[in-house]
């Protein structure tokens, strides 16, 4: 009996026709059965957002190649409820032309999104991310060798269901891997004003300039060392140091006397 091959699923928030999605897809395709399910358009920054107010539609581009109008969290349910009927064994959200390193990075991210969104459904995920050269090329080709090896390992792995391992790539060559905490990158946002034909403003939000924050061992200082990193992203968000901080404790003990004295 023939075996089936592993399902890969990719999405991204670049769009279904964006040069890093594709060369996974040329790379994975002739390994496992690849299917894409990405965004119609660019979607970058739309983090975890669904779409609930209208309905979403999806165009089949070609066998395996899925563009829906929606975000990348879209994608993936669109991709397991209606082009999989099912769940993948891997996800894979990217390449994002650009990094996504630092706790900012990864709040925004719609390719951070994509890949949480699998976790979320119980998928081993990755989100991979590519920082340009000099001449703001990006390398995709040595990237997605180093992502299909990382593939092949995962799939071979269990237990890394309930993890996102957000993957961040420098220019080549790479000096090696580097399991890096996230670090901070502060963002100097710019809103820039403009005026339509008949007189009236609109808005342009743009990110301005950055700074990279953090010890050396995280990712926004380790991916300018030239190392690929990775970041572990796990679901719980509690800041569990706040939960036992007397100064947080004394503000609701406070707040919880003033309103039973009212209730009283």
């Amino acid at each position: 009996m023939k075996k089936e091959k592993k399902r890969i699923l990719l999405t991204n928030d670049d769009g279904y026709l964006a040069e890093g999605i594709q060369c996974l897809f040329r790379l994975l395709s002739p390994i496992y059965d690849v299917s894409i399910v990405a965004p119609d358009r660019e979607k970058s920054a739309a983090s975890l957002a669904l779409t609930l107010h209208h309905p979403l539609r999806m165009k089949k581009i070609q066998p395996k190649i899925y563009a829906v109008e929606g975000t990348p969290a879209d994608c993936v349910y669109m991709a397991v409820e209606k082009v999989l009927c099912g769940k993948p064994d891997l996800l894979i959200s990217g390449f994002n032309h650009g990094p996504n390193v630092g706790q900012q990075d990864i709040s925004y991210s719609g390719t951070v999104a994509g890949a949480k969104q699998g976790s979320f459904l119980d998928i081993p995920s990755l989100a991979v991310s590519l920082v340009p050269d000099a001449n703001k090329i990006f390398h995709f080709e040595p990237a997605a060798e180093v992502v299909r090896k990382i593939a092949v390992r995962m799939l071979k792995t269990a237990g890394l269901n309930r993890t996102t391992f957000n993957i961040n790539f420098p220019p080549p060559p790479f000096k090696g891997i580097r399991m890096a905490p996230l670090g901070w990158k502060s963002y100097h946002p710019q809103v820039i004003e403009k005026k339509d034909p008949r007189n009236r403003s609109y808005y342009w939000i743009g990110m301005g300039s950055t700074r990279a924050e953090g010890t050396s061992e995280s990712d926004v200082k380790v991916i300018h060392q030239g190392y690929i990193t990775v970041t572990p992203l796990h679901h719980d968000t509690t800041f569990h140091q706040a939960l036992k901080g007397r100064e947080y404790d004394n503000i609701l003990k406070a707040v919880e006397h003033e309103i039973s004295q009212k209730i009283i």
